[in-house]
C-alpha cells in the first residue's frame, strides 16, 4: 500500500515565463526558491509545497512535446509524497496492478533533493512519487 502525505508539486509547461512568474509571485505571493536555467527550470515556493515552471523552449520543455494549446498540454506532471517511501514495497504493489514503474532517481521536491519514481496513469499523465529528503 502506498499512503499519500500530501502533494509535493506540480510541474507546468509555459509559453509565457514573465507573465506566469508575475502571476504566481506577484498575484498569488509565491516566490521563486531555485533557478536551473541551463535546463529550463524555474522552481517557486507554495506554501509546503512547490510550483516548478518549464518553459517549453528550454531544454525539459522541448522534451514534453507540443507547447499549451488545443493540440498541446501544459501540465508536466503531478507530484505526490509518500510515507514511508520504501521502494520495494512501491514496486510491489504497482506490479500486483501491472503499473510499470520507472527508475528510481534523486530530484529536488518541496523538501529537498530526494528519491523519486515516475509512472504514468492511465490516460498517460505522468505522476512522480517523491520520498522524504536525502533518503
Amino acid at each position: 500500500m502506498i499512503k499519500i502525505r500530501d502533494i509535493d508539486h506540480l510541474v507546468l509547461r509555459v509559453v509565457d515565463l514573465p507573465a506566469m512568474l508575475r502571476f504566481y509571485c506577484e498575484g498569488l505571493g509565491c516566490h521563486v526558491e531555485r533557478r536551473q536555467d541551463e535546463i529550463g527550470l524555474i522552481q517557486l515556493r507554495a506554501g509546503r509545497s512547490m510550483l516548478d515552471l518549464v518553459p517549453v523552449d528550454g531544454r525539459l520543455g522541448r522534451a514534453g512535446g507540443a507547447g499549451p494549446g488545443a493540440q498541446g498540454r501544459n501540465l508536466d506532471h503531478l507530484c505526490f509524497r509518500v510515507e514511508p517511501f520504501d521502494e520495494a514495497t512501491i514496486r510491489a504493489h504497482l506490479a500486483s496492478l501491472d503499473i510499470a514503474a520507472g527508475p528510481v532517481e534523486s530530484r529536488y521536491g518541496a523538501e529537498g533533493e530526494g528519491p523519486s519514481i515516475y509512472l504514468s496513469d492511465p490516460q498517460g499523465n505522468v505522476v512522480e512519487l517523491k520520498g522524504p529528503p536525502g533518503a
